[in-house]
């Protein structure tokens, strides 16, 4: 099949008829060498799209980006990817962390994008470990599980617990989203009770200062 990933072409699809056409796409396409992932999601409006498309759209470029293509989330400019999030209802984000693959495929890559985002000159000497734990996970105590490391001005990401904690908090997939690409903040969500905290409340607070948060 011809393909025509170009902005202008995207424009003009339906949002089914975008999924389609990436779904019946051969990851080894030669044509899928010259089409970047930035342009897909420039034309990307989750606002368009249905509930379960915005997932599915997702899933099918994770399963190009599986296959060999170049579309893999980790080479989305961080502005488009914080646009997209910041566009998503609650129930396209609950659709994406509802399903097992999409959900540890978009998480693992918001925080491996906290270890280039760390600003090391904020950190100073801080040495601190942080917990994160995501509700709606798949595992028998139905959390998935982070963990930041802040030590010699670097910030590393383990999934589980290798160390004791400074802080620990517990929210859902899709205040976490929203707060890692600056769509919400750590204390409202606090006092609202979306986010809870355990242990150093005040450092938890003021974590994500030590990130460059990127801008929709």
């Amino acid at each position: 099949m011809t393909i025509d990933l170009t902005t202008e072409a995207i424009a003009k699809l339906s949002p089914s008829e975008l999924i389609s056409t990436l779904k019946q796409i051969d990851p080894a396409d030669p044509a899928l060498k010259g089409v970047d992932i930035d342009v897909i999601a420039r034309g990307i409006d989750p606002k368009k799209l249905g509930k379960d498309e915005f997932a599915d759209l997702l899933g099918a470029l994770g399963d190009l980006a599986d296959g060999g293509a170049d579309l893999d989330l980790a080479t989305m400019d961080p502005q488009n990817f914080a646009r997209i999030i910041s566009r998503a209802s609650k129930d396209q984000i609950e659709a994406v962390t509802g399903r097992p693959g999409l959900r540890e495929r978009v998480l693992d890559e918001v925080f491996r994008r906290m270890e280039v985002h760390f600003r090391s000159e904020r950190a100073g000497a801080t040495r601190a470990v942080v917990h994160f734990h995501l509700t709606g996970g798949f595992g028998a105590d139905g959390l998935d599980t982070y963990e930041a490391v802040i030590e010699d001005a670097k910030c590393s990401i383990n999934k589980g617990e290798t160390r004791e904690g400074r802080a620990s908090v517990t929210l859902s997939p899709v205040e976490f989203l929203k707060l890692a690409t600056g769509n919400a903040s750590a204390p409202v969500l606090f006092m609202t009770g979306k986010l809870k905290v355990k242990g150093d409340l005040g450092f938890a607070a003021g974590f994500m200062s030590l990130f460059t948060i990127p801008k929709a």
